[in-house]
């Protein structure tokens, strides 16, 4: 039945960061606001003189969410050409954990170009590529020794992963689950359980790919229902013999940011465990401190064969990866794995930086803080200003999403309303994202940088961009 009260949802199950360093962490920092831009520029082009540029040049297959062009950022705040001011609640799709132009990462990139930015590590390797290397292998969880591989984005990082898993084990099978998303390639697109928009009209996919029903208590899927369905398809389409990997990520991104169930990712592992399958925790959008822990899938407890990660781990800069253990990382022959600007030298500088950001700033801890004070604040403004509208506050840490629902009775999806919600914020100076398999969920993916001023004015400019969406709604309905 459903839930008719603003609570969050039960908090999942947490546990102390693995990483290993013999530095303990400083008291979090958190920076100020700058509320002036850095540095002041005169406006010489409006948004819509841009807006109209890049509908002329760049296809219209690649959506901007915001119909503003960025001129300076800084932390957690955005100037656009007009000189307006915006708090970034995006980071940029979960990208700048450490905030815009953290100062540290900056400096480690610019001190790297004026060495070299580029040699191919295919053809002259560099310590840089081999540091983040060293140092990812040390954060991930689990105790076998590790390998990784860096590339650049994290669909690549992905179609890696299956690469790997295929050849260390001889077979084809990969096994997703709806709802996940891991990328636009071909492949990527394959084991993405989403059509519209990223599968619609550019089939067919790969063979060889599975999908399993993701646990949904939304819409009365259990973990012991997803299990059983799991093992109906390795009787009816995917022999578990011929299974390669289990890809998942900890916590749906696109999808609606929903937490695998700790019980869920403890069955994959023996199941995996049982079959000779390899469990790859797809960490592109909840690596890197976003949850609490430097890997989400930390909170169950439970250690994964191969991990793949992007986004924050370098502060903005493009690269990606895939850590494992050592023996299925070596599956391949030398020249099966790379690419031409995998691992680029600067973006593994900005990479090691970022990372000593996190561990020296205690981002760690104030990413649980900072999801702790999103559900309270949430529960607050929903039962206030939007009441019986907002279904769910759901995630890890500050992952963190809300849904939109038409009422509680029904609980039927309410994209239109959602998408209300984030043109009214945009229009008051702050940036929001959509997700979810219905587009009717909010995602909070702050800086874990930004101070304390920034959220609360945030969740301010979110709550009356809430009135201002039931406003127009109630004004439509009364004509």
């Amino acid at each position: 039945m459903p839930r008719k009260n603003n609570a969050s949802v039960a908090k999942p199950r947490k546990t102390a960061s693995k990483a290993k360093t013999s530095r303990k962490p400083k008291a979090p920092v958190v920076v100020e606001a700058v509320t002036q831009a850095p540095v002041a520029l005169a406006p010489t082009r409006t948004n819509a003189e841009l807006l109209a540029r890049r509908e002329a040049a760049v296809p219209r297959g690649v959506a901007s969410a915001a119909p503003i062009f960025a001129a300076q950022a800084e932390n957690a705040e955005l100037w656009d050409v007009e000189g307006r001011r915006y708090i970034d609640f995006a980071g940029g799709i979960a990208v700048l954990n450490t905030g815009h132009r953290h100062p540290s990462v900056v400096a480690a990139a610019k001190a790297q170009e004026d060495l070299y930015t580029h040699t191919s590590f295919q053809v002259v390797p560099y310590e840089p590529y081999v540091a983040l290397a060293e140092k990812l292998n040390a954060l991930a969880p689990g105790d076998a020794p590790k390998k990784t591989l860096l590339v650049t984005t994290g669909a690549e990082a992905v179609e890696n992963a299956v690469k790997i898993a295929r050849a260390h084990t001889g077979r084809p099978g990969i096994i997703a689950f709806s709802g996940g998303y891991h990328g636009r390639t071909l492949m990527t697109l394959g084991l993405t359980g989403k059509v519209s928009p990223y599968k619609k009209d550019v089939g067919p996919f790969p063979s060889d790919i599975f999908r399993a029903p993701f646990p949904d208590a939304r819409n009365g899927v259990t973990v012991d229902d997803a299990l059983k369905a799991l093992e109906t398809l390795f009787l009816t389409d995917a022999d578990p013999e011929r299974v390669a990997a289990i890809i998942l990520e900890p916590v749906l991104g696109e999808g609606g940011y929903h937490p695998v169930p700790a019980e869920m990712w403890q069955a994959l592992r023996a199941i995996c465990d049982k079959h000779g399958i390899l469990l790859i925790s797809d960490e592109i959008q909840a690596g890197f401190g976003r949850t609490g822990t430097w890997f989400a899938i930390e909170h169950s407890g439970v250690v994964p064969d191969l991990i793949t990660v992007a986004k924050s781990m370098a502060g903005g800069y493009p690269i990606a990866g895939v850590i494992g253990r050592a023996d299925v990382m070596d599956a391949l022959a030398p020249g099966g794995l790379g690419g031409t600007y995998g691992g680029n030298p600067v973006a593994c500088a900005a990479a090691l930086a970022a990372i000593e950001a996190i561990e020296s700033e205690g981002l760690l801890a104030r990413s649980t803080a900072l999801g702790e004070t999103f559900r309270a604040r949430f529960a607050e403004i929903g039962a206030r200003t939007a009441p019986y509208r907002m279904w769910d506050i759901r995630g890890l840490g500050a992952m963190l999403a809300v849904e939109f629902v038409t009422d509680f009775d029904t609980a039927t999806p309410d994209a239109a309303f959602t998408k209300s919600v984030i043109g009214h914020a945009l229009k008051r100076g702050l940036i929001l994202l959509a997700c979810g398999m219905h587009g009717n969920a909010v995602r909070i993916m702050v800086p874990l940088t930004a101070s304390d001023a920034i959220i609360e004015e945030g969740l301010a400019i979110f709550e009356a961009a809430l009135a201002d969406a039931i406003a127009v709604e109630t004004a439509i309905a009364a004509e």
